[in-house]
């Protein structure tokens, strides 16, 4: 079923940092060779294991952190079937050296991305000396596979169960029963691999624990993956069950082929129609980009920083409020100035009433509206570029046209740049407070109204 070659890093701790793709391929010679490195060709087995963890480190560093980045190596030998195996880091929980805080979730992610495809089988691998019920690869396995039809449990490490227990009721599908059943294996200690024990001494030493052992008496053959085929059974019987779908999907796919060619075959590129056609479909796809990434309703979401309306909506309500707090504010001083506008507007005359006279209010805003110039400005500098930004984005999908996609940011660019201008016209040039349009109501008359003859007698 597997090479009996012994190529795989072992070690304590977390010691796979990296997915393992590994491609079985039955071929007559035995060889090995990576995808990063197709030209070499490794006959022997020690240099492909020295290839993974150097490969490892290379991209996670050497104090234990993880990368969900896959190492590719193919296996051609005579003792294979053609299959290929996903070799994933076990849960960890607390990190420890470079591993991050999150690391419990990022390795979760990283295997419900292989073990999510329907078409894949899942060997939960559990050790024999931990209670079945709080496995971490049999929880996750059932979030993917509820009814069990694609889960294999592995039971490892039967040989260090304490005395007195076995596992038989696991082994016999009891406890927590799976459709595809339970396979026992035994491991090579540390013990045997400094010791260098290869792979088919370990196999036989496996199958004599099995065959002497008095709580296998009772637990089929088939339990074991040296004492059986069962394995291959299980590989023969999934792809069975697979092959319909597969071969739906790929018949679909042939279809929508076939009918993609057949539109193509009265196809001429330099018909003036579809040229056209072309054109204006990139145009409205861009615009339909560009308005996505401002209203915040597009298909892909950035989570590494903010852009598009969401950069502009924080320039409204967290830049923008900054720069006027920035702003210098003395209130003794504009006390006497309200106090000197009023005493001006009344002249000669008494200073009476309880409002404040329309023109010195206008004087005192007007002055205060003044200052409000510098921050807007910089408001409409900012969410400019930030519009101009997201035109970039979005004309980055006409990579393949250069020209039009220069013409295209430079039009709307150009457009932007012309409102950029009236937008700041408008705020360079606000009416006076009280005109028609300038947002500031003249201040309320005293009620009720003064009698105007008393006021020419107090004159």
């Amino acid at each position: 079923f597997l090479p009996s070659r012994d190529f795989l890093p072992r070690g304590s701790g977390i010691v796979t940092r990296r997915p393992l793709i590994l491609q079985l391929i039955f071929s007559k010679t035995e060889y090995a060779e990576f995808l990063h490195c197709k030209s070499k060709k490794f006959t022997d087995f020690d240099e492909v294991r020295q290839e993974i963890e150097a490969e490892t480190d290379r991209v996670t560093g050497t104090n234990k952190g993880i990368s969900p980045v896959p190492i590719n190596l193919r296996v051609y030998s005579p003792h294979v079937l053609n299959l290929t195996l996903i070799d994933l880091p076990g849960i960890t929980k607390v990190p420890v050296g470079d591993q991050p805080q999150d690391i419990e979730f990022q390795i979760r992610e990283m295997i419900l991305q292989f073990i999510s495809r329907e078409s894949s089988l899942i060997l939960a691998v559990t050790p024999a000396n931990m209670d079945l019920a709080n496995s971490d690869a049999l929880k996750m396995a059932k979030e993917v596979d509820p009814q069990g039809l694609r889960t294999i449990g592995v039971i490892t490490k039967l040989d260090l169960m304490d005395e007195g227990t076995d596992a038989r009721d696991v082994l016999e599908n009891k406890l927590l029963p799976l459709r595809r059943g339970y396979i026992g294996v035994v491991n090579r200690s540390q013990k045997d691999i400094d010791g260098k024990k290869d792979i088919r001494a370990a196999l036989a030493a496996e199958r004599k624990f099995f065959l002497s052992h008095p709580a296998s008496a009772c637990v089929p053959l088939g339990s074991s993956c040296s004492v059986s085929p069962v394995p291959r059974q299980q590989l023969t019987n999934h792809i069975r069950e697979t092959l319909p779908s597969l071969r739906s999907k790929l018949q679909s796919q042939l279809l929508s082929l076939e009918k993609e060619v057949e539109e193509y075959k009265n196809f001429r590129p330099d018909d003036p129609a579809r040229k056209t056609k072309a054109l204006l479909q990139m145009v409205q796809q861009f615009g339909v980009d560009f308005e996505k990434r401002i209203e915040g309703s597009g298909d892909q979401v950035d989570t590494l920083e903010l852009s598009g309306g969401a950069r502009i909506n924080r320039i409204f309500h967290e830049r923008f409020p900054f720069e006027l707090v920035k702003m210098e504010f003395d209130e003794k001083d504009l006390r006497r100035e309200i106090s000197y506008a009023i005493k001006n507007i009344h002249g000669v005359r008494q200073v009476t009433g309880l409002f404040t006279p329309d023109l010195a209010f206008e004087a005192i805003v007007k002055k205060q509206v003044v200052k409000l110039k510098e921050p807007c400005l910089k408001c409409v500098d900012l969410v400019i570029q930030e519009l101009i930004n997201t035109v970039r984005q979005c004309t980055s999908k006409l990579g393949s046209y250069p020209r039009l996609r220069e013409e295209t940011e430079r039009i709307v660019t150009t457009h932007i740049r012309e409102r950029e201008g009236k937008t700041k016209d408008q705020v360079s040039s606000r009416p006076a407070p009280g005109a028609p349009g300038a947002g500031i109501a003249p201040s309320p008359k005293p009620w009720p109204p003064s009698d105007p003859a008393a006021h020419r007698h107090r004159a």
